[in-house]
């Protein structure tokens, strides 16, 4: 027989504080907040991770979060004038129960397991091209110091009270459960025992004397916030998922535990006796790196942009806002949630053996292949699947062959041997098509390629401002593929550059093939940097010509003169992305029952 909650208060109930809410009410909830690309926010844009638990190592999973954050901050940094406009946060959460029983089983100090743990994240994100502007521990000293300093505005606002819990509370996921949220499950023995409905992970009966968060004043207040922000989550399911959660009851918070059974932790400011839950000292992260409580995390919050996995979307979506509006402040401005990642259909876990180590893949498949692979395909509606063949076929077919032969193709000095960036001619290739002549070559499906490829950075913006960098990398991809079948129509390789009437147009068919792929080299660095400089340098490109504000496609074609007619190709660099071997792919097989 399952039991039910009960919160039994100690002192003053919330009743008299309803009224506090219209101190820091409606100016929130206004519809006018400013998406990721809006110029207004050209000034100042953050954008963070998820703080990742540091029980285990990290998987795909983590470094999928970090991957999207990098490649809308690096998108953005090219959107705008200046790098040290924009902030980039990720880091490690290193507190809690769950911690404290991990380290315990691995004979360590929660200190030692932390510093082992955290260690790998940050060798990870380095190796794989994240380019954060902070690292963050909960264990440093200014966290606490931000932790405890946000304690004491919500207890200074009258929303903290002391309260005896009695509920259920899952270890794992470091959270309280209502009764509607816990169901039973067979055990191995038959025996039936209590989990979580929506984590299956066990749960166990508490009760104690902790303090207590007055969520429940918090409910018409953050459905205002997300019904005048429609873009506040993203994508819209996930919206529509929280405006759900927000038409059930919502109870008061249990935000505190006891030292004597949770003593790793930030203590509760003059109360040793009680250590702040796990979740309200992780969140405070965001505010930690731009110099909270200090007056200059004012110019950062709220142009924040939250990135996080759909399994904390309650904790991000509801207690956060919900903490930040009873300290006086704004709700993020967006929060962009993913799904997860599965390996061949099959939840990644220990038990089953299928959990890919993120590093590994790094090596296997490069650091920009591997990148490619995660955000081309990896779409935050729904789950999305691993496996090694896949890897393989997509980076052979989009990066080694579409991209990379493109570039061998219009670089080789067969083809271009003078090794320049050849002239355009306006005559073979007229900005008006239809038109007629003796030296008119371009065709319609050329003028389809001119005009796909000359909207394509757009279409990226547009797609990254709505959390779906995998539609802006197919958007891409689509693009080389037009592009490849330009040059395959017009066959430079069968043109004579002697050849007076071949000549004229045998550049301009290398300058437009030229032309598009800078577009590409260009669009791609937020996601594959590396390769992207690579092919860019061969151009000849320099790193003041790759911003977004220097992406003027083609404007020889529109009448304009081109800064890289005539120019030098940069040095040979090899091939752009070698194939790779599907037979030694040998990470996770797919096999499918």
């Amino acid at each position: 027989m399952l039991r039910t909650s009960v919160f039994r208060l100690l002192g003053r109930t919330g009743a008299s504080r309803l009224s506090l809410l219209e101190d820091f009410g409606p100016r929130y909830y206004s519809s006018g907040s400013l998406s990721a690309g809006d110029d207004a926010c050209d000034a100042r844009t953050y954008f963070t991770t998820p703080i990742f638990y540091v029980n285990a190592a990290p998987h795909i999973g983590h470094l999928y979060s970090a991957l999207l954050a990098d490649a809308l901050c690096r998108h953005r940094r090219l959107r705008g004038p200046s790098t040290a406009a924009t902030r980039f946060s990720t880091g490690t959460d290193e507190h809690g129960l769950k911690i404290q029983q991990a380290a315990a089983t691995a004979g360590l100090a929660p200190t030692e397991l932390c510093d082992r743990v955290s260690e790998q994240f940050q060798q990870l994100f380095q190796e794989a091209g994240i380019s954060c502007t902070d690292f963050i521990r909960t264990t440093e000293a200014r966290h606490r110091v931000a932790v405890q300093h946000f304690w004491g505005v919500l207890k200074s606002r009258g929303l903290l009270y002391k309260g005896v819990y009695e509920g259920w509370y899952c270890a794992s996921d470091e959270c309280f459960l209502p009764e509607a949220k816990v169901t039973q499950q067979p055990g191995p023995s038959g025996d039936s025992f209590p989990v979580s409905l929506e984590s299956g992970h066990p749960v166990s009966w508490t009760k104690e004397e902790n303090y207590i968060f007055r969520l429940s004043q918090f409910r018409k207040p953050l459905q205002r916030w997300l019904r005048g922000n429609p873009q506040a989550i993203t994508p819209e399911p996930f919206h529509h998922v929280v405006l759900q959660w927000l038409d059930e009851e919502l109870p008061d918070l249990s935000v505190s535990r006891r030292s004597s059974h949770l003593h790793w932790g930030i203590p509760v400011p003059g109360d040793d006796s009680q250590t702040i839950y796990v979740w309200l000292d992780a969140l405070v992260n965001y505010l930690t790196v731009i110099g909270y409580p200090n007056a200059e995390f004012k110019s950062w919050w709220p142009a924040t942009s939250h990135i996080i996995g759909k399994d904390i979307l309650k904790f991000h979506a509801i207690y956060w806002p919900a903490f930040l509006l009873g300290a006086g402040m704004s709700p993020p401005q967006r929060i962009y949630v993913h799904s997860h990642w599965t390996v061949c259909g099959q939840k990644m876990s220990k038990s089953l053996g299928n959990v890919v180590d993120p590093r590994t893949c790094l090596n296997r498949y490069t650091v920009d292949g591997f990148r490619y692979f995660l955000l081309r395909q990896g779409v935050p509606n729904w789950d999305c699947d691993y496996y090694d063949e896949k890897v393989v076929k997509l980076l052979n077919s989009e990066l080694a062959d579409a991209l990379g032969g493109l570039l061998n193709r219009c670089t080789a000095k067969r083809i271009n041997p003078s090794e320049t960036y050849p002239a355009f001619c306006t005559t073979c290739f007229p900005s008006e098509p239809g038109l007629v002549g003796p030296s008119v070559r371009a065709q319609a499906e050329d003028y389809a390629l001119v005009s796909a490829v000359a909207t394509l950075p757009k279409q990226v913006a547009d797609h990254y401002d709505n959390f779906q960098i995998y539609k802006a990398l197919e958007a891409v991809s689509s693009c080389v593929r037009q592009t490849n079948g330009f040059v395959q129509r017009h066959a430079p390789w069968k043109l004579n550059w002697e050849s007076p009437v071949d000549a004229p147009w045998l550049g301009t068919v290398l300058h437009v093939a030229l032309e598009c792929l800078r577009v590409f080299g260009t669009l791609l660095q937020p996601v594959t940097p590396s390769l992207a400089d690579k092919l860019l340098s061969r151009l000849g490109v320099s790193a003041s010509e790759r911003s977004l504000g220097e992406l003027y496609f083609l404007p020889r074609f529109y009448g304009h003169p081109c800064p890289f007619e005539g120019r030098r190709l940069g040095p040979e660099t090899g091939l752009l992305f070698p194939r790779l071997d599907q037979s030694r792919t040998w990470l996770v097989k797919a096999h499918r029952t």
